[in-house]
């Protein structure tokens, strides 16, 4: 079971800066990302929050829910929360950083991740398709774990 995590702002998909973030909504990601765990043969559940405690207490309580791996993308929570980077780092579960725009691309200030150095990995500039990307990373790292 994998649980997908969206920062800040991202429950603004579709209206906000749609030159960046396409015309898409959260809930066509989250129906997508539902979606592609099925044909992973996994659930998914999607959660998005404004506010960094409610991602700190989703990723602190992941593993006691059932949950094998978590896709995060943390917004512009990326650049500046070091409580995440703990939260993160506090846990046992892997964890894909994954980021809709190229965050390499942009303003500088976006090019540095307090989050990624204890991620699995970081997915960046795929639109929609990095979250799938991740949620194959967790599926098969979690496979190849158990065997």
């Amino acid at each position: 079971m994998i649980l997908v995590l969206n920062g800040p702002n991202l429950n603004r998909l579709g209206l906000r800066e749609p030159g960046v973030y396409g015309t898409q909504t959260l809930e066509d990601l989250e129906r997508l990302c539902e979606g592609w765990g099925a044909e992973l043969g996994t659930a998914v559940t999607c959660r998005q929050s404004n506010y960094e405690g409610q991602l700190l207490e989703w990723i602190q309580d992941a593993e006691e829910h059932g949950f094998s791996g978590i896709v995060l993308n943390p917004g512009a929570l990326t650049h500046s929360s070091y409580a995440l980077r703990d939260a993160i780092a506090g846990q046992r579960l892997p964890v894909v950083e994954v980021h809709i725009s190229n965050v390499d691309a942009r303003e500088e200030f976006r090019h540095r991740s307090v989050t990624a150095a204890v991620c699995r990995g970081k997915i960046s500039g795929l639109g929609f398709l990095g979250y799938r990307l991740a949620m194959e990373a967790l599926v098969e790292g979690t496979a190849e774990a158990e065997s």
